[in-house]
This record gives C-alpha cells, sequence and structure tokens, in this order.
C-alpha cells in the first residue's frame, strides 16, 4: 500500500463506468482540493479530503507510518498521466533533411512524390536490424515516458512489405513487455503503396497479410486520404480485418476524404487526423462509439489548418488529441504541448483539452476502463507535480517544467 497526502489539487475525477466525455461533459471534471490518494496492487484503492482523516476511526489506516510507503505531495497536483493514441514511434533513421526541404517550401505532398516522406522512412527501416529498430524506438517511448505518457498507441506502417511490417509488429510488442506504460499496436499496412508494388497488387498485400499481424496487433489502421488509399481500397481492407482486428482510420488530413464516413460505416474506434472537415463529418459521427482524434502536432509542423474541435463539442461529440510522435511530421510526443496547442490554437478551455489528452485518448485506443481518469479501480498511472500546478497554468506555461513525479 502507499500514500500520497497533501495533494493540493486531485484532477480529473470520475466516477466508475464512464469512459468517454462528450458535449458539456468534455468541459468538466472532477477536482479536489487538499485531497489524499491510497494505492493498493498498482490501483487507486481510494481518495478524500485531507480533513476527512481527522478524528475518524479509520484514521489509521490511510496516514502515513513507518509500516507504509507514503508521499507527501507538499501541495502539490496530482493528475491521471497522458493518454497517446496516435503514433508512430517505430521508425528508423531521420528525416531532418525534408525539415529543410519543408522550410524551403516544399509541400508534404511534393516531398512525398520525390521519394520522400513515407517512402524515405521506409527504405531506412528495411535496411536495420530488428535489434537496432528496437533500441532506437525504446528510447523514444522512454522519453515520452519522461513528459508523463503513460498509455500510447505504436502503429506499423514505415515497412511496406510484409516482411519490414512485421518486424515493426514485434518490435512494438517487444517494447510493451519492456515498459511499465501500457502499450497498444496498430497494423498500418495501408500507410503509403510500397516500391514495386502496384496500387492493387499493393492493397491486396495489406489484406492478405491481416491473419499473420493479428497476432501481434490490436488494431487495423488505413490511411485514407488524397494521394494514398480511398475509401473503396479502405473499405476491403477493413472489411477483410472484421473479427480479427479493431478498426482505427487516418482521415481528412490532406483533403476530405471520406474516410470519416468508411470509419463509421465499419464502427472504427477512432477517426484520427480531422485537420479539414465539414458539417457531414460531423453530422456521420454523431451517435457512434467512434472518437474523433485530432493531431495539432502535425497541424504546427506542417502549417495544416488545425481541427475543428470546437465544433465537434458544440455538437455534442466527444475529442481526443494525440501527438502523432513520426519523423515527418510531427516529430514531437510532448502531449503536455499537445494539451496547450488545443488550448492556444483549437480554442479549447484546459478543461476540454485535459479531458482530450487523458480520458478521450484513452478511450480512442480501448484504454479508457483502466487508464485516463481518477477514478477507484483504475491503474495508478499518475503525474505528480511540483506545488502550485493547476489546469490552466499546465496549458499557459507549457514549457516550463512542472513534473515532480511519475507514478506509473
Amino acid at each position: 500500500m502507499s500514500l500520497i497526502y497533501n495533494i493540493g489539487r486531485l484532477v480529473g475525477i470520475q466516477p466508475e463506468g464512464v469512459l468517454r466525455v462528450e458535449g458539456a461533459a468534455q468541459g468538466q471534471t472532477g477536482i479536489l482540493e487538499n485531497a489524499w490518494l491510497r494505492i493498493e496492487d498498482g490501483r487507486i484503492a481510494a481518495f478524500g479530503e485531507m480533513a476527512d482523516l481527522v478524528g475518524h476511526d479509520e484514521t489509521d489506516a490511510v496516514m502515513p507510518d513507518s509500516d507504509r510507503a507514503s508521499v507527501d505531495a507538499h501541495g502539490g497536483m496530482l493528475m491521471p498521466g497522458f493518454c497517446d493514441s496516435h503514433t508512430h514511434v517505430v521508425y528508423a533513421g531521420s528525416r531532418d533533411g525534408e525539415f529543410l526541404d519543408k522550410i524551403n517550401g516544399l509541400s508534404y505532398e511534393e516531398i512525398a512524390a520525390r521519394g520522400g516522406g513515407i517512402l524515405n522512412s521506409a527504405r531506412h527501416l528495411q535496411q536495420i536490424s530488428e535489434d537496432d529498430l528496437y533500441n532506437e524506438s525504446i528510447s523514444r517511448v522512454r522519453e515520452m515516458m519522461g513528459k508523463g505518457t503513460v498509455a500510447m498507441e505504436i502503429k506499423s506502417g514505415y515497412g511496406l512489405s510484409p516482411k519490414a511490417e512485421l518486424k515493426i509488429l514485434r518490435v512494438i510488442r517487444r517494447i510493451a513487455e519492456n515498459v511499465p506504460a501500457a502499450v497498444r499496436s496498430t497494423y498500418l499496412g495501408a500507410h503509403a503503396v510500397g516500391p514495386g508494388y502496384t496500387h492493387e497488387a499493393y492493397v491486396q498485400m495489406v489484406i492478405d497479410l491481416i491473419p499473420e499481424a493479428a497476432e501481434l496487433a490490436d488494431f487495423v489502421d488505413v490511411f485514407c486520404d488524397e494521394g494514398f488509399f480511398t475509401v473503396e481500397d479502405t473499405d476491403r481492407i477493413l472489411a477483410a480485418a472484421k473479427g480479427k482486428l479493431i478498426p482505427k482510420i487516418h482521415a481528412n488530413e490532406l483533403a476530405v476524404s471520406g474516410g470519416v464516413q468508411v470509419g463509421v460505416k465499419h464502427n472504427a474506434l477512432s477517426v484520427d487526423h480531422l485537420e479539414r472537415t465539414t458539417d457531414a463529418e460531423i453530422d456521420a459521427l454523431k451517435g457512434t462509439e467512434t472518437m474523433p482524434t485530432m493531431l495539432p502536432g502535425s497541424s504546427f509542423f506542417l502549417g495544416l489548418p488545425y481541427g475543428r474541435a470546437k465544433d465537434y463539442i458544440k455538437a455534442g461529440l466527444g475529442v481526443a488529441l494525440a501527438s502523432d510522435y513520426n519523423p515527418g511530421s510531427s516529430p514531437s510526443g510532448d502531449m503536455r504541448f499537445v494539451m496547450a496547442q488545443g488550448c492556444i490554437k483549437m480554442r479549447l478551455t484546459p478543461v476540454e483539452a485535459f479531458n482530450a489528452v487523458t480520458l478521450n485518448s484513452a478511450y480512442a485506443m480501448g484504454l479508457s476502463r483502466e487508464y485516463g481518469s481518477i477514478t477507484v479501480g483504475k491503474k495508478a498511472a499518475l503525474i505528480l507535480t511540483e506545488p502550485g500546478w493547476d489546469l490552466t497554468k499546465l496549458a499557459y506555461q507549457y514549457q516550463t517544467p512542472f513534473i515532480r513525479e511519475i507514478i506509473l
């Protein structure tokens, strides 16, 4: 047993059974001032106000003594750790040369047409050994954890051949076995058409690989966007994966692609990117179990529009935010910066943005029963801050160090 006491603010409190927040509820979260929280067997066992501990018969069961591990929070904020539902952190090498291309005015599509982008990463990945790929990638995972991420999804997609895609999925599994953070795995064979394939032959290869990928992955994803995979391609791939892998979709990054609608048709757990949205996408998502997930890091790095998160929430939907950590369009896994962009660029309130990077992002990878809020019975995957922090300050002073301890 361990006890954290003298907590200045305990934030992110949700009742048992709340797996996501939508509409007006996205702007609400339980906050307890001057609190304590008890952990047993790695899970949240109880919490309450410090004043309630004095003068009760059960005081000895919760107050620290020499026989129990305890932490004095000294007035720091205690919050659920960040959950990042969209990353590509298993990759090889660097694409800093393309960074210069972007500075010189080339677009994402122009770089890809010159053999850059995803194809560039695929060349690096196909040449690297599996052990070296693991070592490179787990260093990025540890970096994310050091910034407060306690649960993450990692995609394949930089292999673009059966052998290399399976190599990535094996590395993701190995990472999951060697870090305390929760790791979910996604088969994104349909990230771009691999070298040496026609478009049709590559789509068929992606479909043929599903049974083997399903032994390693939790989800299937398709880059359904202009210049990559069509709605018809996506429909075929998701139909082939039905009953084997849960769908997630890349949609509407480069154009309004129809990816949201085909994702909803297949009950996708999330539709991700959404930099470009019409009211039709918002209407398609109403009343579904699909989580709209926006990736402000890509908007920041590529100069794309920011997702219409506020409009989604006004329409009664929930929104998740994730990092899209990858070498070409969002080379950062800092979820605190993602939260800040939600406030600064997308005009979310600090509470709306906080829920987007915790509970709703946990939902977007099927982990909100265990992560994403302060709820009795959930995993004790927490961030304890230095004294004086609250959610507004967390987004406002987005570069000031704030973490005292990560409890995971």
